[in-house]
């Protein structure tokens, strides 16, 4: 009987062993795939350097156009300007001969970038949150909040729950929460226990009392299990940096649920942490042992500072590079596709305006404008009037612009060219910082996935990026 115990025991172990080599070489397999990704991500980065580095509001004052070359410019200057769109497609087919290196760098792009098509069929494997839909409670937690913000909200809230019942959490910490929309539909209609951390306190304010606008129409329309399971988040005004450090962190979620001690296992979840928040995120969840899960969704890459890139590489992106990954392709493509051409002119009289300003004040170059939406049969020097005013530059109201002037902006399709391939580069630019993060995380022994989430028409930084502790 004890030896057949022990053979059990024994056969038990080497199985287990078995399932570790196994999960260790799976990892093992991923941070290689990864780095091999990321590696060739950065040579065509590199390569193509010179054109997500050229910010477009130069392209005048630099002359961009002749950075191009020769055989690009000559299919671009005859092309309709509607089949520029074929750049900025997933689909693969073409209709134009395009030069053979932009058709090349074309179906790399498309091969070595993080898709951006969103999966609809894994909609279905999420939970469901009946309390959202319910009749007399639906527009509370919708009240005040875009379309765009719900759409986010309901999928991370979803991908968030999965993840808590997956794991045995009870806890989430809503980092940025602002007035706490996503926290409500995770407490409220998840029933998880949630705590929103956001450096405004009059967002807070906020926060509590919709909190409890909603609890009291709650406990007028649900009962049993329903109402049982309701939980009211709980909010905490404080600012997370670079040199927070996890125990104190820990101690003021620990006191704001007033649990007797910290060991209690949470989620980390951020909607849109912008620029060095992500990053922080992800070194506070790899130095929490508590911490189980991370989910997040980023943005404002341009202000990411070299605390928040690169993590896992040497190679840096500029400022214009990773600005231009914020930019929506998607939404382009359709006014390109849709020959909404009078609306793209847009940047064509910012790059002439920032002509004018290079000439008669060069120290303020690059300075914010009023934003200005072009109207069909807008002329520049209405832009242009309306875009000065109440800047520090509204003195050069009414000056006389250069003759060239009116000759640059005869081509403004030139322009339109080049943002257009810019746009087809700006995939590769968010591929490299997120699978830099994927590294990052997975190198401390975290599973990782990159997932296009959201519809890159309604939310253009549409990718969440989710860790699981090993």
């Amino acid at each position: 009987m004890i030896l057949a115990n022990f053979t059990d025991v024994q056969q038990g172990c080497q199985t287990l062993r078995k399932r570790l080599r196994r999960k260790q070489l799976c990892l093992c397999l991923s941070r290689i795939m990864l780095k091999t990704k990321l590696a060739l991500c950065l040579l065509v980065a590199k390569k193509y350097k010179w054109l997500t580095d050229s910010y477009v509001l130069d392209f005048y004052v630099d002359n961009h156009w002749s950075k191009l070359p020769a055989s690009w410019r000559q299919v671009l200057e005859q092309l309709p300007i509607e089949k520029l769109s074929e750049l900025l497609q997933s689909q693969t087919n073409v209709s134009i001969v395009w030069p053979l290196e932009l058709l090349a760098l074309r179906q790399l792009l498309r091969t070595l970038c993080i898709g951006r098509l969103a999966n609809i069929a894994q909609d279905e494997l999420l939970p469901g949150c009946p309390v959202l839909e319910h009749v007399k409670l639906k527009h509370m937690f919708r009240k005040c909040v875009k379309p765009k913000k719900w759409h986010e909200i309901t999928k991370m809230s979803a991908i968030c729950a999965q993840s808590c019942k997956q794991l045995n959490v009870d806890y989430v910490v809503d980092f940025g929460a602002g007035v706490g929309h996503l926290a409500r539909v995770l407490g409220f209609g998840y029933g998880i226990n949630v705590c929103c951390l956001e450096m405004q306190a009059h967002l807070n304010a906020q926060a509590v009392t919709i909190d409890a606008k909603l609890e009291c129409v709650a406990a007028k329309h649900l009962q049993g299990d329903d109402l049982a399971n309701l939980r009211r988040p709980v909010h905490l005004t404080q600012r997370l940096s670079s040199t927070t450090q996890p125990a104190e962190l820990m101690e003021s979620i620990r006191a704001a649920f007033k649990l007797p001690n910290c060991n209690f296992k949470f989620g980390i979840i951020g909607l849109h942490p912008c620029g060095d928040l992500a990053p922080t995120l992800m070194r506070l969840f790899l130095n929490c042992p508590q911490a189980k899960f991370l989910h997040f969704a980023s943005c404002c890459y341009q202000k990411m500072s070299n605390q928040g890139y690169p993590l896992s590489s040497s190679f840096e992106l500029s400022y214009e590079a990773r600005e231009i990954a914020c930019h929506a392709a998607e939404q382009y493509e359709q006014r390109l596709s849709a020959g909404e051409y009078e609306y793209l002119k847009i940047h064509s009289f910012r790059a002439a305006a920032e002509s004018i300003i290079a000439q008669h004040l060069p120290q303020l170059r690059h300075s914010a404008l009023r934003n200005v939406k072009h109207a069909p049969g807008m002329s520049f020097h209405n832009y242009f009037e309306r875009a000065i005013e109440g800047t520090a530059l509204a003195e050069l109201s009414g000056i006389l612009y250069p003759a060239q002037i009116e000759k640059d902006l005869q081509y403004w399709q030139r322009i339109v060219c080049f943002y257009s391939l810019r746009l087809m580069l700006a995939p590769l630019v968010e591929s490299v910082v997120l699978l830099d993060r994927a590294l990052f995380l997975e190198q401390d022994g975290c599973h990782v996935r990159i997932e296009a989430i959201f519809d890159p028409l309604i939310s253009p930084r549409n990718h969440i990026t989710s860790a699981l502790k090993c």
